[in-house]
């Protein structure tokens, strides 16, 4: 079962509920899947930690080969290669590394070597178990190392995503394979805008979601009632109090700390599970 967790701008509480849902799980993954901010491990500070490379391909001409066919530049339909005096030349953040322009090589010019983009890092909290994706800086697309991160073996196991904020490629690509989406937003009319963004995003893909409003002052608030007038499921929500605030400032997990809050993710946890099961 994978649950992704997701927020339509940052702050709004998206890795403290990932976070706190995969240890209410017990025996899960958590997967922080926000390659260019990851924090997850702030809380879980796993053990026994584990690093592996990721790459992607890129594409290689041997001049002494080529042709000036253009066949390569032609076949690209993302303009990661010109002809430039009658030879390919590449652009390579704009490359997708489809490995295209080596398949099409009448003269077999095109090769491919390996680009570094970042690693993944795993790790234990307890029965969780932890992976985390770093992107290296100045790589302009997180897409391929999220790909890597969320490709796992066992999908029988829990796997809660922590995804990045917003509902760009980075966001689809981390949701693709999802089960069930939790959708984190705060009870204010800028949390309402950024939430009908990644709603919208999770209609089109055709997953079941469910709404956690966090920083909870009041009931009466655009956030709440937006959510009773379409009748969208509200998984819970999570008070506004200075307790919660000074443990995450700490680095503390709080459904391990705080009754009233395990109390919370262990009801949304178990709406979950029904909700994918059935």
């Amino acid at each position: 079962m994978k649950i992704a967790v997701l927020s339509g701008k940052g702050g709004t509480g998206k890795t403290f509920v990932s976070v706190n849902l995969a240890v209410t799980a017990k025996k899960s993954m958590y997967i922080d899947c926000d390659v260019e901010e990851p924090n997850g491990h702030v809380f879980l500070r796993p053990q026994n930690i584990s690093e592996e490379m990721i790459s992607v391909k890129k594409p290689v001409f041997d001049y002494e080969k080529c042709i000036g066919c253009r066949k390569c530049v032609d076949f690209c339909r993302y303009g990661a290669l010109v002809f430039v005096k009658n030879k390919p030349k590449l652009f390579p953040d704009i490359c997708h590394s489809c490995g295209g322009c080596e398949l099409i090589c009448p003269v077999k010019a095109v090769s491919e070597k390996d680009e570094r983009i970042g690693m993944i890092q795993r790790g234990e909290y307890k029965k969780v178990s932890v992976k985390t994706g770093i992107l290296d800086p100045g790589v302009p697309s997180g897409v391929p190392l999220i790909h890597a991160c969320v490709r796992e073996e066992d999908q029988d196991q829990i796997m809660v995503i922590d995804c990045p904020p917003g509902s760009a490629c980075t966001v689809i690509e981390s949701i693709e394979d999802a089960d069930f989406c939790v959708i984190a937003t705060e009870p204010t009319i800028f949390g309402l805008h950024n939430f009908k963004m990644v709603q919208e995003l999770v209609m089109i893909l055709g997953k079941p979601y469910g709404v956690v409003i966090n920083k909870l002052e009041s009931f009466k608030n655009p956030m709440d009632q937006y959510c009773i007038e379409k009748h969208l499921p509200l998984l819970a929500h999570i008070p506004f109090k200075e307790e919660l605030f000074q443990s995450n400032a700490e680095g503390l997990i709080a459904c391990e700390i705080d009754d009233e809050i395990a109390g919370i993710f262990e009801k949304m946890f178990a709406r979950i599970k029904n909700e994918v099961t059935t």
